[in-house]
This record gives structure tokens, sequence and C-alpha cells, in this order.
């Protein structure tokens, strides 16, 4: 590119000489590849040639690594010299499940490291599943122009990290930690924050499991005139929540902390008017938290019902997301369907996951659902009882889905009223939801199952499966007739080394595959890893002194350009 090609000779008596075709090409492409703003398109564009190649790197400002091995930090820096904004994803998604070991790896520290010698001018890093420690937040913040912090599901770190993020990053606009495991060091960090006005857009610290100090938040909100998002902790009362948002009604996302008093309200005390906070703050389009809610309170924020577009509690409203426990019971979601029809996304969790809990929703909520919100694009339903009927309803009530996460939590449980299979459910789903990309299955569901996501699923991007299916027919049902399968994540399937073999050609074009309590043999993982050598295939084993005799715990494999990492702790083999 420019400052990789020597000047142009001069012309003979100074007369100007234009630089030769190929540059003035190359300067164009750059250009151009600056208004590619997807990933898959700069890819795509990167392949064209090697000139593409080197204009797509030195135009990326944005770089995203979807597994934190499969590149080497330097490699990745060395390539994308001029990106300004990162994100990198580390263990995968079972971990959320308490399905792999806590000190697996996922470490931040190289890879900070190596951004305080490329990457100075980094202005934007989100992280999630990652390690983070205090001293990697301390390095980070050296950063002159560090400005947006997002940690998702990361460990490691406590509030003395925080602390220095806070008075060290004097250009933070966000600093949003979301469902992270935040140590409690006893330190003050909300009080760090510089004094004067700051340049705040977003703070979210919900999930930090300590008190804070409030009358510095309070002070921090009052200087903070760009603050759109807040989402507070537990240990925030309604009343303080009250005096945040008359200091605050720009805010457009609101997490509400506990939304009940820290203490009983004495006889005689007047107490705020609540409702008079949530009306003065219009630009409301998002609220969650409700972490205690005494329900004398909702009544406040029906003035702003009518402009929310997402929804965390249980209630209803007219918006495009909503996320509830499922002790909104199938009452609840019949209301939801009779009124909110231009709804996206819906989640159900349950409030007791356990396999032989009684959950309070059922295919008679998901039927209402799907007859009532026509435009759902997304669901995740966790439930004990579902029929096929009423996921047949939903494939065709609903053929915009592109997510169906329908999670049945008791294992092997058949339609609740056929004591068949769920396979015609199923079967429906992936058949007539055309743009469907994203399915986690779940019931007794036989190889018919994986037959039709193997015929019709051709758009399935992630596939989660657990305690599925009759034979490796079923698994290979779905690698040879999936082309766009990026991740695989299986649990407890009778899924073995013949159907592993099966997905060989697929493999180098996938991001990751998971398996765990199947039936894969030592020698079965060996044989995939010497027929693909830049496929790194980690055996797990859930207890370091216990191995079984031939058959793998946990088989995690990722495609890598740098081969296998030099972090692996003893209970990991790699192959």
């Amino acid at each position: 590119m420019r400052e990789d090609r020597p000047p142009p000779p001069p012309s003979r008596g100074g007369a100007y000489s234009p630089p030769p075709p190929d540059q003035v090409l190359e300067n164009v492409l750059e250009h151009v590849l600056q208004f590619l703003t997807f990933r898959r398109d700069r890819n795509a564009a990167a392949l064209v040639c090697r000139s593409w190649h080197r204009a797509e790197a030195l135009t990326r400002s944005e770089l995203f690594i979807g597994n934190c091995y499969a590149v080497a930090p330097r490699r990745a820096m060395e390539r994308f010299r001029r990106a300004t904004a990162v994100t990198i994803k580390g263990k995968p998604r079972f971990a959320d499940f308490n399905l792999m070991p806590p000190d697996w790896g996922a470490n931040f520290t190289p890879w900070v490291t190596s951004m305080a010698q490329c990457y100075r001018a980094l202005e934007k890093l989100c992280l999630k599943r990652m390690f983070v420690t205090d001293e990697d937040l301390e390095l980070l913040a050296s950063f002159p122009s560090f400005r947006e912090l997002v940690l998702i599901c990361c460990d490691g770190f406590g509030t003395s990290g925080l602390a220095v993020v806070a008075s060290k990053c004097r250009k933070l606009r966000v600093l949003d930690l979301i469902e992270d495991e935040v140590t409690d060091d006893e330190i003050d960090w909300i009080s760090c924050f510089p004094e004067g006005e700051t340049c705040l857009e977003s703070l979210i610290f919900d999930c930090v499991e300590c008190p804070i100090y409030f009358e510095a938040l309070e002070r921090l909100v009052a200087r903070s005139p760009s603050l759109k998002k807040l989402k507070l902790n537990r240990y925030v009362s309604i009343v303080q929540l009250y005096r945040l948002m008359i200091r605050a009604p720009q805010l457009t996302h609101l997490g509400t902390g506990s939304f009940s008093p820290s203490e009983i309200v004495a006889q005689g005390d007047q107490e705020p008017d609540y409702s008079s906070a949530f009306d003065a703050c219009r630009s409301l389009v998002c609220l969650s938290g409700f972490r205690e809610i005494v329900p004398d309170y909702l009544p406040a924020i029906y003035p702003v019902c009518a402009n929310l577009t997402s929804l965390n509690f249980y209630g209803e409203a007219c918006f495009l997301c909503l996320q509830v426990l499922d002790t909104v019971r199938d009452a609840g979601l019949q209301a939801v369907g009779a009124t909110c029809k231009d709804l996206r996304e819906l989640r159900v969790f349950p409030i007791d996951a356990r396999e032989d809990s009684e959950a309070p929703v059922s295919d008679v909520g998901l039927l209402a659902i799907s007859e009532g919100c026509r435009k759902l694009q997304s669901i995740l339903y966790f439930c004990q009882r579902m029929t096929n009927a009423a996921v047949i309803a939903m494939s065709e009530n609903c053929p915009e889905l592109v997510v169906f996460r329908l999670c049945i939590m008791g294992r092997h449980l058949p339609d609740h009223v056929t004591r068949e299979p769920m396979d015609e459910g199923f079967g429906a789903i992936v058949k007539n939801c055309k743009k469907l990309t994203r399915l986690a299955t779940s019931g007794l569901l036989t190889d018919r199952a994986f037959s039709y996501i193997g015929q019709y699923g051709k758009l399935v991007r992630t596939l989660s499966v657990a305690f599925a299916g009759d034979s490796d027919t079923g698994l290979k049902y779905v690698l040879e007739g999936c082309p766009r399968l990026q991740k695989l994540e299986i649990r407890d399937s009778p899924f073995g080394d013949s159907a592993l073999r099966s997905g060989l050609y697929r493999y180098y074009n996938m991001r990751f595959l998971w398996m765990s309590s199947c039936r894969l043999t030592r020698r079965g993982c060996k044989e995939i890893a010497q027929q693909m050598p830049h496929l790194v295939v980690e055996m797990i084993n859930g207890e370091e002194e216990e191995v079984k005799e031939d058959y793998v715990d946990t088989l995690y494999m990722y495609r890598s350009l740098d081969g296998p990492r030099a972090d692996a702790p003893s209970f990991v083999t790699i192959l």
C-alpha cells in the first residue's frame, strides 16, 4: 500500500510524474473498502487477490476474534495494524452451564500484552468468557485513547481493577459489566471516577454482587449529561433509583436494581412519587432489573410502557423484546400473545432449572405466543411439558423465526399428550422457518429429527443438542446436510467415532465442535487429529485423577492458524 511502496523516481526537468496505474488502483481500493462494514463482506473481499487482501487489512478498524486460540495475538495485530475496536471470545458457550473446568484457559493477558505494543490507539474492547486479571485492566487503562470496555461472562478481576479503569480512563464512555463474576476487594470503585463532567454514555454493573457507595454514584450520574444507559445492581433500592432518575431524565436504557425499598417505610412517612420520575424519562425504551420486585410499585412504570421496545421482568407491554421468568405462567404468556402483536424476541427462563422441577409454563403458553405474536423472530423457551402440535403451530404461525431454542428440562421427555418423540415438531421448525440460523433441540428425539435438520436446515449456523438421537446416523445427517454449520454443541448423546469421522470434510469450515459425555474414544479423536493437522483437538478430563479407559469425557475441536496453545492445563490433552 502507500506506506509500503518506495516513492516514484523524479521525472526529468522536475515535471510532474503520475503514479503507476497499479498504485492508483490500490489507493482507490482502500477508499472503497472503507465503506464495507460487515465482517462477511470484508472477509470475502480479502479473498479476491493479494492486493485486495492487503488493502482490506489496512482499512479494517474493527477486529473480531471468534476464538481466542484460533490465532496468535501478534499475528492478528501485525495483519490488522489500524484496528481501534477489538472483540474477542474465549471459552465455548457450554462453560456457562459448568460443563468446563474454571481454569481451562482463555486468558486475556497475552492479548493485552501484545495490544500494549501494537494497539496503543485502541479505543474499544469487548471480551466474552475470558479470564481477565486486575493487572490486565491496569495495563489496558494506560492506553491513551481508550474509551469503551464491555466484559461479558468474564471472571478473574475485582473491584480493584474497576477502580483503576475508572480513575485512569479519562475519556471513558462505556463501562458495561454483563453477567461477570466480580470479586469484592472492598474498594469503592464508583468514587474513583474523575471529578468534573464525564464522557460516560453507558454504565452497566447489575452483575456486581457487592454494595456501592450510593452518594458517589449519585454525583457521578449528575455530572454525566451524556449518560443514556444505566443498569444498577440489587443493592440500589427504589428510593435511590428515584433520586438517580430525576438527575438523569435523558436515560434510554435503565436497569432498576432491586425495585424494592431498602427498609420498611415507617407509617406516616411520605414516599417519593415514583411515577413522576418515570414520566419525566420520556426517552426510555428498555427496562430491566427488578431483582426483588414489590408488586405494589409496578404501576410506577406505566407512564413509559407505551414507548418500550425491550422489557426484562415479569410483566407485559407493547414492545419488541421480552425476557421473563417462568413464574409468568401460561396465563401470563396468553396475555402477552393477546396484546404484544409486534413482539420480535421472547426469552422465558426457569426460576428452578432442576430437571425434576415443576415448570409453570408449557405447550399452552407456547401456542398462545405463536397465535398472537406472528412477527416473532427469536425465542428461547424453558419448560417441562411440550407437544409436537404446539411446536408445529409455531412453525406455521411464525415463519420468520431466525432463532428457535426449546429447552425441555427433563431428559428424553416425549410429547406429553401423545407420548411420541418430538421429531415432527422440530422437523416442522426447520422445514417451515426458511430463515432459521440457530436451533437448540431437546426432549425425546430419534434420528428422524436429525434427518429433518440435515434435509431442511440449510442456513443453520449454530446447533445445540442435548440427550438426543439413536445412533451415529443422526449426527451424520447433520454434518452432511447443513453446509452453513459453524458451531455444533452436543452433550449426553449416543454419537461416537463413526459420526465424528463423517464430518472430516466439514471441520475446517466450522468455528468449533464441542462434544461431552458422548461415545467418543481416544483412538477416534486421535485419527481426526492425524488427518487434520491444522485442527486443534483437545480432550478434557472432568477429574484430573479420573481417566476413563478409552472414552473421552469432553472433546473440544477448533481450527487454528497457529497450532496448539501453550497454556493448556494438566487436565487437557492436545492431540
